[in-house]
This record gives C-alpha cells, sequence and structure tokens, in this order.
C-alpha cells in the first residue's frame, strides 16, 4: 500500500448540523492520524475546511463528485465518520474507486458517528462495493492498531462473524413452520402496499429495496408526495387536532411547552402534529396501505414539526381514534398503522412481516426501527454486560414503555435538524424479551439478520448519563443481545436500524424468531441466525 492514505469525510445535508459537529470530527481525524503516522504511513485530506460553510464536511452529492475527480483511484481511502453522514454524498466515488476502501468511526454517543457508519456501510454493501471497516473508543490502543496495521499490510480487515449462522428451517417448531408459511402465502396471495411518501430519505441508499426486489414478496409500493401529506395536513380541522392532543393529555403523556417556537416546543406545533397524524391515517385509507413511510427530516422540515409523535402513535395499538373525513369510518381500528421511520423500506417489510407474526402468535404487535447509537458497560452495575443504547430519532410505540403513555414525554427536535420543531415521544424501554431483525441487501438480493435480546432497567442516574452521552431529547432502550459481541454486532450489521418488537417470555420469543425466519425464507430472502435464538 502507498504510504500516504487519502481521507474523506462525509457529512450531513444540513449545514447547521456539520457546524455543530464540526469540532468532533476534527478531534477524531487528528486521532485517527497519529495512528496512522504511528504506523509509518501518512494522511492527507482529499477536500479542504470551507471557511464560508465553516466545516469541512462533504455536504452534497455535486460536491462528493468533485472531490473524487481530484482523488487517485488507486489510493488507500479512508472514510472517517465522527457524525451522521448521507451516503449518497460520497457513493459515486466510491462505486468507482478501485483503492482499497475502510471506513472508521470512533467510539461515541455524542454524535451518530457509528449511525452514520453503518449505514454507509449498508449501501457499499447494496452497492456491491468491496471496503474494510473499524471502530474504536482510542485509535492508540494496541487492538485497533492491528487492525489497522492489518488494513495497510493487505487492503483488507477480517471480523470475527462466528455468531452467525444460515437458517435451516428443518429444527423449527411445528406451530412456528405453519404460522411462518401462512404469513408468507397470505402475503403472497393478496399482497400489500407500501406508502412510501418520497423516497431516499437523508442519502440512505441502503433504505431503498428495488422493485424487482420486492414485488415478488407480494409487496409492491404505492409512491406517495410529501407535498400531498402536508396539503392533507392543512385540510384538517382544529377540533380534530385538539382530541387527538386532549386524548394524549387524557393519557398521561406530558409535553414540556414553552412559548419560544426556535428553541421551544409549543402548543402550535403539537397541534400540528396532530394533524399530520390524521392526514397521514386518511391518506393511507386512500390508497389502501398496509403501511407507510414518511421522509421524516428533509422537506417537510421547513413546512411542518418533526413527524416524531405522528410515527409513534401510528405504531401503537392504543391511539387515539381518526374517522373518515365524512366521520363515518374508524381508520385501522383497534390496531397499529405500521410506519416505517425515514422511509427506511427494510424497515417496512421488516415491520410488516413482525406485524403478522406477532399477531398469529399472540405476542405483542408494536414495533419500530432503532439506532444502533452507541454502547457502553453498565457504568452503575447494575449488570455485567455491554449494555446498547438503542436510539431511535424521536418517537417509539408508547406501549414499549412501562405504563404506556403515562412513561411519555414530549420534548422539542433539536433546532438543528428541526427548524419547525416538533414533539418527541421520549420515554425508556420497558424490561423484557425483545426479538430483534433487519432486513438488507448483498450481491443483490435480499437477506435479514434476526436474533434475541433482552431489554433491561438501569438506575435513573445511569439512564441519564446515557442519555447526556447521546441525544435526551429521544426514547432509549437498555439492549443486551444475546450469543454475540459488540465488535461482532458492528461487523456484521448492514444498516444504521435494527428492528424491535418484544416477546412474552423467553420460550416464545424463540418461536418468534423461528416463525419470522419461516416467513422470510419463504418469501426468498436469505435469512441468518444471529448469536442466541433458542
Amino acid at each position: 500500500m502507498s504510504k500516504t492514505i487519502t481521507l474523506i469525510a462525509s457529512g450531513d445535508l444540513r449545514d447547521s448540523a456539520n457546524q455543530v459537529c464540526w469540532a468532533a470530527q476534527c478531534e477524531m481525524e487528528k486521532e485517527f492520524t497519529t495512528a496512522v503516522e504511528k504506523l509509518g504511513h501518512k494522511v492527507i485530506r482529499g477536500h479542504s475546511f470551507d471557511e464560508s460553510r465553516g466545516h469541512g464536511f462533504i455536504r452534497s452529492q455535486r460536491q462528493g463528485i468533485e472531490v473524487f475527480r481530484t482523488i487517485d483511484p488507486d489510493a488507500p481511502l479512508v472514510v472517517a465518520e465522527a457524525v451522521w453522514q448521507y451516503s449518497h454524498h460520497v457513493l459515486a466515488g466510491l462505486i468507482t474507486h478501485r483503492g482499497p476502501i475502510l471506513t472508521v468511526a470512533n467510539w461515541s454517543g455524542q454524535w451518530p458517528g457509528l449511525v452514520g457508519m453503518l449505514n454507509l456501510n449498508g449501501s457499499l454493501t447494496k452497492a456491491n462495493v468491496g471496503y474494510s471497516t473499524l471502530w474504536g473508543e482510542s485509535f492508540t490502543n494496541d487492538s485497533f492498531l492491528a487492525k489497522l496495521k492489518q488494513w495497510i499490510d493487505t487492503g483488507k480487515v477480517e471480523h470475527d462473524t462466528s455468531h452467525v449462522t444460515p437458517f435451516d428451517a428443518s429444527s423449527c417448531e411445528d406451530r412456528a413452520r405453519k404460522v411462518g408459511l401462512e404469513v408468507a402465502e397470505t402475503l403472497r396471495r393478496e399482497k400489500a402496499i407500501l406508502g412510501v411518501f418520497d423516497e431516499g430519505c437523508m442519502g440512505m441508499f441502503n433504505a431503498i429495496i428495488p422493485d424487482s426486489l420486492l414485488n415478488p414478496l407480494g409487496i409492491f409500493k404505492e409512491r406517495l408526495s410529501q407535498s400531498a401529506l402536508y396539503f392533507e395536513t392543512q385540510q384538517v380541522s382544529a377540533r380534530e387536532a385538539q382530541q387527538v392532543r386532549d386524548w394524549l393529555d387524557q393519557q398521561g403523556m406530558r409535553f414540556h411547552i414553552g412559548d419560544n417556537h426556535g428553541s421551544d416546543l409549543t402548543d402550535a406545533q403539537i397541534l400540528d402534529q396532530c394533524r399530520m397524524y390524521i392526514a397521514a391515517l386518511r391518506i393511507a385509507d386512500d390508497f389502501g396501505c398496509d403501511a407507510i413511510g414518511i421522509q421524516y427530516q428533509q422537506g417537510l422540515k421547513d413546512l411542518l414539526p418533526a413527524s416524531d409523535l405522528v410515527e409513534g402513535m401510528l405504531n401503537d395499538s392504543l391511539r387515539p381514534p381518526v374517522l373518515t373525513r365524512d366521520g363515518k369510518r374508524e381508520l385501522y381500528a383497534g390496531r397499529p398503522l405500521t410506519h416505517f421511520n425515514e422511509v427506511d423500506e427494510c424497515a417496512g417489510v421488516d415491520g410488516l412481516l413482525t406485524d403478522r407474526v406477532h399477531r398469529a402468535l399472540g405476542q405483542p404487535v408494536e414495533n419500530t426501527l432503532h439506532d444502533l447509537r452507541w454502547s457502553d458497560r453498565d457504568a452503575s452495575g447494575t449488570v455485567n454486560d455491554e449494555v446498547w443504547v438503542l436510539e431511535i430519532s424521536g418517537a417509539v410505540p408508547a406501549s414499549h414503555f412501562a405504563r404506556g403513555w403515562a412513561d411519555a414525554e414530549g420534548f422539542r427536535q433539536p433546532p438543528m435538524y428541526f427548524p419547525s420543531g416538533g414533539s418527541t415521544i421520549r420515554g425508556v424501554s420497558k424490561a423484557g424479551e425483545v426479538v430483534w431483525s433487519r432486513i438488507f441487501i448483498a450481491k443483490g438480493q435480499l437477506h435479514m439478520d434476526i436474533g434475541r435480546a433482552k431489554a433491561i432497567d438501569l438506575p435513573i442516574e445511569e439512564t441519564q448519563r446515557r442519555w447526556d452521552a447521546t441525544t435526551p431529547q429521544w426514547p432509549i432502550m437498555h439492549a443486551v443481545f444475546s450469543g454475540m459481541s459488540r465488535d461482532q454486532l458492528m461487523a456484521r450489521h448492514q444498516a444504521n436500524h435494527i428492528q424491535v418488537a418484544y416477546a412474552n417470555s423467553t420460550a416464545e420469543a424463540a418461536l418468534v424468531v423461528q416463525a419470522k425466519a419461516i416467513a422470510a425464507d419463504s418469501l426468498g430472502i436469505n435469512v441468518s441466525l444471529c448469536g442466541t435464538t433458542v
């Protein structure tokens, strides 16, 4: 390998976020450069600091294309991430890059650098681009340096993925087989529709499933526009919006209200979210959607408050009732309308399967995606485990909290992401058995990884430490994954997101894994079991 390694940094589309996060990126790049120099090589930056914008990130696809025109296509290349990044900013250049590629993230919860790197990894895997990946609390410890030297010497890094095994349906219980096959057969026969409110959120190439892979499952896209959602939101009356707000108040949700629209959560923002909730259900009903995905950040953020409160309500069985425009029929009565955050279509398919498998097995149907945000040892000593912070960017179904809506708090979304504000649904996910999964694309085929975890209770002081280390306005799940280490999960996982749903017991969680795996396998999805699943 050349003695000179080129480093690039993909960033956010929003300069407000890039500016706030730039100091952490600088520190991370400095530490990584020191590690490379310790091994006798040097690092050059592939693009410079932009004085006018106040940061040194690649902030658009066009800029990324221009940057790669100046980079030797055979040079060893590092994509260093301490923040959330838009993968499509650099994907065009990485697809045609011939030299060895390494993605690197610092092990920090401050900004979603780990989340950004996992998104980029999943996008590269989908695009059939070869790459290696590294992460670490310190870039100077022996373990990290050994892995980095391996990449410098060979152009590749090997990680332990012995926790992954191909799914074998022959070992499954009869009930799981029956339910899984019925779910798959019904889906293929009766078909289902994903309502997609503008495809491709935040550069998540990995979250888009081509129709050629989706349609054979019996699932089809209804391509909807967020402009239609905005218009329909404006048609909802103040009376209807207030009824939704009153329902939330009666259930015990606590909103942290202020008067400053630019920095506080206001009553007007909440009422607009209530309008959007009603509008989303009505549009979904208009098109016969079985699940919907709202793009969430880009587009609507300049017109309406964030959709978090909307999404959490949609994904819960216990939610404010909504009637058709003529008031004659309740929409999706008594059940969730599965919502896939950030229009992550992989999560949309997963959410559909989860709902149907759990419903057939008498398990809780509420499910959601989370970001794999960060993990740390439990500082309280409650458990002797690596505990992950799973943290969706704003909302979970309140049924994931011990007391439901009574445990839910509403905080304003951070202004650097959401100029129009909007309430999150913050709380701590209750202790219990969890089945997790992720659908992704590799080598032109759909895959599903599936496994088990436990959501655990931690003291409020430890929970607050973890909130303070990440984003305190967002809901959190303290998760311990079964049968795999932190680094095994990082080495295998092909997305920034992970799907979670509760099961009523350990035995029932194992049954859910089998039934869901059979359903996916029967639909032609390549299923792998990760960690302990029995």
